[in-house]
């Protein structure tokens, strides 16, 4: 799990990073938006799994 996690805030990340250079976001906002979703994604992906693992 922590490596999904790592992985997805990662790419969130770069994908911000690839929006700021195109679109010359001022202050990398792009970066921290898709940064802060990423780890909000990896959040649930985790919560997810472990209510799925409770389950069992």
């Amino acid at each position: 799990m922590p490596f999904q996690m790592g992985i997805t805030i990662y790419l969130f990340h770069i994908f911000g990073t690839w929006l700021d250079e195109k679109y010359s976001f001022p202050d990398g906002v792009a970066n921290k938006i898709c940064t802060l979703l990423g780890v909000g994604v990896a959040l649930y992906q985790v919560i997810k799994q472990v209510n799925k693992i409770n389950k069992n």
